[in-house]
């Protein structure tokens, strides 16, 4: 067993690692022969400004007095230069962001191996492609195009020949990076007056810089201006989705080879925005990433995606069948020991023949000399290679094969096309989950209804209909608004009051069954009900500063670190019994989950916690209506490291059923239902 489980860890870590061969590889293609046009560039220079987190409507917007919030910008739109919206893609984040805009190519997703700090690959750019480039802002966007880029003051170049005459050459560009609204707009969220007071400083300083520029080189028409953002941000201040606030970003440029204002009497734009922000008049163009118009560029780019993407489906294939013969193999090896279904079936049947071993061999050398001839890389070999012993395992139980599908097709056909109607139906909406959150809602109800398709209504009332209850009422979480809604204390205190006062009625009843009154298991239960009062202290003070904008408090960062830190640890020091056990759980993860709550989604562990205990009970009922010997209770149940293994059962089609609950409520718990 002990190998099994090695086995099952080093296919798993294998084809886990597949994913990084598979999807994120490198889009660049290295070894083209530099392009140049012969024609004279309209500018020696370009100033390049880059506003982080500024989201278009923040900036082309009038404010409540009807005044622009970058008069100088406004200006430029209206007499200088061009305007438009640039629709940035996800992720919204400023790495990919600043990559898109001066390397021209999104985001190397293989540079997650390097924790999206540099890439793992050289790229071309702008600043290398550039004679030189002086770069002024955040460190990190910075040393992501270059390691030795020198912030120097552009004063300076008046007293420092050697400057001066590098800032007067050609090709060169000047990069400023601007942070500032950013931090505001998570710290105070985009709708603040903080957040629109800095687009002022901004406009304030662009106007500063551009007027020194401008007189530093006796405005020769020589210099081309750009300011734009890498993305945008929500409402509730964060950015990385795609939602329009964080997509939609300004982009003015002005100044040697950029047109002028055009005035225009009707525009083909679908949205609102040009009479919202008072452009109509003022001809918008807009920048979409590879919906670029021309066809040598679709081309192209596609042309790039089929070579990029040219393994994808082989080793896909590859993969999909190493992982669906894993699990043959150990559903196969769980029939085998835990079930009677593959059991009570004649044996009159002929073994697998020994060209089965040869037959795999052959296999795998023709697949190895076709990987060596396309000069594929070794772990190629790993993903290609390794359902090979996996099938060959699995064929090997032939035998279990025959007499499990001999014994389904004992059962009457309606019966086994409903399991697998049922079984397929449950999947899929589990899968839907993942992109439609409203399918939990619909699993959930499903759930609500299950009583009422066994015997579990008739013999179990009660039961039933705290299962039902608690189904529908944790239904409700996934149909509320994700994110972008008001913080809500007085929800994260109600949901922690009930905690208390479930923990105080346990408290009580062991007060009531224990021959003495103080005994560790109740010292553990009162420290846990002290740590969901100091949590819900920490959440409502921690709440009143930040409204307050005075930050978080240095003593609720410690109490929060301290509580999640003993979260992990209460739980393992409280009597093994199945309720208590799982009672300490509750108690400490509640602990840490109202310190990240903001509203409603403070009850939902309560609520699941319920639901599960539950389900226990229901499982329980279910074994003894099917007449199982395990007559075990729920609360002589220990969380022990000596199973009896007279007290073990076989397996039933019922454990499908259970095994599909679990996968479920673990679904409820990981998934994303509130950020």
């Amino acid at each position: 067993m002990l190998l099994f489980f090695i086995l099952g860890l080093l296919v798993h870590f294998v084809f886990f690692g597949s994913i990084f061969d598979i999807y994120f590889t490198s889009p660049l293609v290295h070894g083209m022969t530099p392009q140049f046009t012969p024609l004279p560039p309209p500018a020696k220079r370009l100033v390049l400004f880059v506003a982080d987190g500024l989201r278009a409507d923040t900036l082309y917007e009038l404010d409540e007095n009807g005044n622009s919030r970058a008069p100088f910008i406004r200006n430029i739109i209206m007499h200088e230069g061009s305007w438009g919206i640039s629709h940035t893609r996800v992720p919204t984040e400023s790495r990919p962001g600043h990559v898109a805009l001066i390397a021209g190519f999104y985001e190397d997703v293989s540079a997650v191996a390097k924790g999206w700090k540099e890439n793992p690959v050289g790229f071309d750019s702008l600043i290398n492609e550039s004679k030189y480039t002086w770069s002024w802002g955040s460190p990190d966007i910075l040393t992501m195009f270059a390691k030795d880029l020198n912030a120097e003051f552009f004063h300076a170049a008046g007293n420092n020949q050697s400057l001066f005459s590098k800032v007067n050459e050609e090709k060169i560009v000047f990069f400023l990076h601007l942070l500032g609204i950013d931090t505001n707009g998570h710290a105070h969220r985009p709708t603040s007056r903080e957040y629109k007071d800095n687009v002022k400083v901004v406009d304030d300083g662009i106007k500063e810089i551009v007027s020194m520029l401008e007189h530093f080189y006796g405005n020769d028409g020589k210099t081309a201006f750009i300011f734009t953002s890498d993305h945008g941000m929500t409402d509730w201040g964060f950015h990385g989705a795609g939602h329009p606030s964080e997509t939609l970003t300004p982009f003015v440029t002005w100044g040697a080879g950029i047109k002028y204002p055009q005035k225009v009497s009707a525009q083909k734009f679908d949205d609102a925005f040009l009479k919202e922000w008072k452009l109509e008049n003022w001809k918008r163009q807009d920048i979409h990433q590879v919906s670029l118009c021309k066809e040598l560029i679709h081309l192209a780019l596609k042309g790039l995606s089929y070579y990029h993407t040219y393994d994808r489906f082989f080793l896909g294939i590859n993969v999909v069948l190493g992982f669906v013969g894993w699990t043959s193999y150990a559903a196969l090896l769980i029939i085998k020991s835990h079930s009677n279904l593959a059991r009570g079936v004649s044996k009159e049947v002929k073994k697998p023949s020994h060209l089965l071993p040869c037959s795999f061999i052959a296999i795998g050398v023709l697949v190895a000399f076709f990987l060596l001839i396309q000069d594929c890389p070794w772990t190629y070999y790993v993903y290609c290679l390794l359902p090979m012993p996996i099938w060959y395992a699995v064929l090997r139980e032939f035998q279990v094969i025959q007499n499990f599908v001999i014994s389904l097709l004992t059962f009457p056909p309606s019966q086994l096309v409903g399991y697998l109607f049922v079984f397929t139906l449950g999947i899929e909406v589990l899968v839907l989950s993942f992109f439609y959150r409203y399918m939990l809602t619909a699993g959930l109800i499903a759930f609500a209804c299950w009583p009422f398709i066994t015997q579990l209504w008739t013999r179990a009332k009660s039961i039933s209909l705290s299962w039902i209850f608690f189904s529908l009422l944790l239904a409700v979480f996934p149909l509320m608004p994700v994110v972008g809604r008001k913080p809500d204390i007085f929800l994260v205190m109600g949901a922690g009051l009930l905690v208390l006062l479930l923990s105080l009625s346990v408290v009580t009843s062991l007060i009531k069954r224990k021959d003495h009154f103080i005994n560790e298991e109740l010292l553990l239960h009162l420290f846990q009900m002290l740590s969901i009062v100091l949590s819900m202290c920490v959440a409502y003070t921690t709440h009143d500063s930040l409204r307050k904008k005075q930050g978080l408090p240095l003593f609720n960062q410690i109490i929060s670190w301290i509580t999640l830190a003993s979260s992990f640890v209460l739980p393992l020091l409280s009597p093994t019994s199945l309720f208590e056990r799982l009672f300490s759980i509750l108690l400490s993860s509640m602990s840490a989950y109202l310190l990240l709550s903001t509203g409603y989604e403070a009850l939902f562990p309560l609520v699941l916690s319920c639901l599960m205990f539950v389900w226990i009970q229901v499982e329980q009922e279910t074994l003894q209506q099917h007449s199982v010997s395990y007559k075990q209770k729920v609360t002589s149940l220990q969380f022990t490291c000596h199973p009896d293994i007279t007290q073990f059962r076989q397996l039933y089609l019922d454990d499908v059923r259970r095994a599909f609950f679990l996968v479920s409520f673990g679904l409820l718990s990981k998934v994303k239902v509130f950020y």
